[in-house]
């Protein structure tokens, strides 16, 4: 049975735990509407994706 020869101390700890963090929602602002929305995500409210338009455009 594999026993650890020595204690892992905070700091290795924590280097590991780095990145086990949450990431908080990245939203970019649109260069055509202006809008807010996601990375590499069609933007709804005109219906394109660099530059092309890929969807009708969703009518409120």
């Amino acid at each position: 049975m594999a026993v650890p020869k020595r204690k892992v101390t905070g700091a290795k700890r924590g280097m590991r735990r780095s990145h086990d963090r949450l990431q908080g929602e990245c939203y970019i602002e649109d260069k055509d509407s202006g809008e807010l929305r996601r990375p590499h995500h069609i933007d709804l409210k005109t219906g394109k994706y660099r530059g092309r338009q890929v969807i009708e455009p969703k009518d409120d």
